[in-house]
């Protein structure tokens, strides 16, 4: 009788482990679900363009003053001034972006040394007042006009590429003391992908063609490859080069479409370029087709419902923005640069002044997934949940063309000027197509072809 109750007793606790232990495991998982309609963030990050350089003359935005005037030297008057021209098809050279450049510019707030700052390093100040429009780049022109439109995003770091990459992913940019080698500096530094990784929250880092034998270690041993390195800063830790449980989620961009065929798109996704960057001297449609190819999946698949896509530039590359860029520590922030969003939430024709940088991405991943901020810079940054609304329906993707289309009505905050556009009927008919598409199997999609160059 005793063994009978001993078995018996045996058997309930048993029973009571095996009910139990699946509801922890529920509440642990639980702690980092999205906060938001947001289960997918994909942010793609590319090169080198300030935010009066790509949409300085776009209705409604803080862009170029009117009869603004750059001083060829600021300090003589009587040496002239350029105003700021429309590029066109010129083909720009890549201009200087140092962080000595940025201090020449900059000129302590002044914001008055974007042409002598050139002619100092032997190039030609003028390019530096040069700005696209509309029909230079008019997928992103016809993005904003549907979607939002960041125009007080700044770069994190007063520097080119290797900080602001940096920022993106840790929140700050590695101080390396002279004699002691970056990856020791980084070896306990934390990433956003650490955080990730230990709450349990998928992501990858998708990256056009993408070769896994370029890291720090032997960047200089591949030719003219050492951009990877720079453009996914993953790869100067050694961790996430050794470890297959890190390295693994690093992969090439092919993975991307194969993961919103599959529907197993990551909770964060970022996404850097190779051939097609806009990096100057690149084509910048080539860019765009990049980014279409890239956006358009994501509105084609199941993913879209729940996703926000967001464009963004690393650094001002040389170029002239007016905006004095706010001063929140030594090191930032740098210039301002272009920032799009594109969501199923997005507000529609929408120009959002939240003041931004990219350490606003950690930001908006640390909230929507409760993970703790990396550090200083993302624990105060602004999130940009205020191009959000997230009471309307999800919106039906809009697939919009690589050619200019007339501009609805764009919405600003309520503290500024609202700009009279075009588009109500245009707007209709663009969402009767829409909806048949979405209804479509998906065809005729515009992928990166074997070269990379979209």
């Amino acid at each position: 009788m005793i063994k009978h109750k001993s078995i018996a007793l045996l058997s309930a606790i048993f029973l009571v482990i095996i009910q139990v232990l699946p509801v922890k495991a529920a509440a642990d998982t639980s702690a980092h679900l999205p906060t938001t309609p947001i289960q997918h963030l994909v942010v793609v990050m590319q090169e080198n363009h300030t935010f009066d350089n790509y949409f300085g003359t776009y209705p409604g935005a803080n862009g170029i003053p009117t009869d603004v005037k750059m001083p060829v030297d600021p300090s003589n008057p009587s040496a002239g001034y350029v105003s700021p021209w429309h590029i066109g098809n010129s083909t720009i050279t890549d201009l200087s972006h140092s962080s000595s450049t940025f201090a020449d510019q900059f000129n302590n707030g002044k914001m008055d040394g974007f042409v002598s700052a050139l002619n100092a390093r032997n190039q030609d100040g003028k390019l530096a007042m040069g700005y696209y429009n509309g029909s230079d780049i008019p997928y992103y022109w016809n993005l904003a006009d549907n979607y939002v439109l960041f125009d007080q995003f700044f770069s994190s770091a007063k520097d080119g590429s290797s900080a602001n990459h940096m920022y993106w992913v840790m929140g700050s940019s590695p101080v390396v003391p002279k004699g002691v080698n970056l990856s020791d500096v980084l070896a306990n530094t934390p990433t956003i992908f650490d955080s990730l990784q230990a709450a349990g929250v998928s992501w990858k880092f998708y990256v056009q063609n993408y070769d896994p034998t370029i890291t720090y270690r032997d960047v200089y041993n591949k030719g003219n490859r050492e951009s990877q390195v720079i453009w996914v800063p993953l790869l100067n830790f050694d961790r996430f080069i050794d470890d297959p449980t890190l390295s693994s989620h690093i992969v090439d961009l092919s993975q991307y479409f194969s993961d919103l065929d599959n529907g197993t798109l990551p909770a964060v996704s970022y996404i850097v370029p190779s051939g097609a960057s806009e990096h100057p001297p690149s084509s910048l449609m080539s860019g765009q087709r990049f980014v279409k190819s890239i956006l358009q999946e994501l509105e084609r698949s199941s993913a879209w419902d729940s996703s926000a896509f967001l464009l963004l530039y690393d650094d001002w590359g040389g170029w002239y923005d007016h905006v004095t860029p706010p001063q929140v520590d030594e090191f930032g922030y740098g210039p301002r640069v272009p920032g799009i969003l594109v969501s199923p939430y997005a507000k529609a024709s929408y120009i959002d002044n939240t003041v931004l940088d990219f350490t606003s991405v950690l930001k908006f991943i640390e909230q929507n997934w409760n993970i703790a901020p990396l550090s200083q810079r993302d624990a105060n940054a602004n999130n940009f949940l205020s191009a959000f609304d997230f009471n309307q329906a999800p919106r039906l993707p809009i697939f919009l063309p690589l050619t200019r289309i007339a501009a609805p009505p764009v919405k600003k905050d309520p503290s500024t000027v609202i700009y009279l556009g075009y588009g109500g009927a245009l707007c209709l008919s663009l969402s009767i197509i829409a909806i048949a598409n979405h209804r479509s199997k998906r065809n005729n999609v515009d992928k990166p072809n074997e070269r990379g160059e979209a």
